[in-house]
């Protein structure tokens, strides 16, 4: 399972704690140093059954900045991959890889029901 967060994010460490309640072995990995390319992230968006626009940090002061609530709508999903690959703080995190599912964000009851 790959784990990915930004280790100062309090929904990410409330993640991880719980990951690491439950005795769950996961891959590190900080979004800020190691941002997924637009290749993984469309791999991951497919694998989720999520609209892509779950996979933006919409509260984030970069996506805000970016005025992103206009943009993204008049926008084809390769360049929202090729956008989100460009910066961590534009993902939405946490995510969990498995070899079943995506999960974007942290919401106890759909990790427990799905990991």
């Amino acid at each position: 399972m790959l784990f990915v967060n930004y280790p100062k994010c309090s929904t990410c460490q409330k993640a991880r704690k719980w990951l690491t309640e439950h005795h769950l072995e996961f891959e590190d990995r900080d979004i800020k140093g190691q941002n997924p390319d637009a290749s993984e992230l469309k791999a991951w968006h497919q694998k989720s059954g999520l609209p892509l626009k779950r996979f933006f940090n919409t509260s984030g002061i970069l996506y805000k900045e970016m005025n992103l609530k206009e943009k993204l709508p008049g926008m084809s999903e390769e360049e929202q991959y090729d956008l989100l690959a460009t910066d961590g703080m534009l993902v939405k995190r946490p995510i969990v890889v498995t070899d079943q599912t995506v999960l974007v964000g942290f919401k106890e009851k759909e990790w427990e029901s799905l990991i």
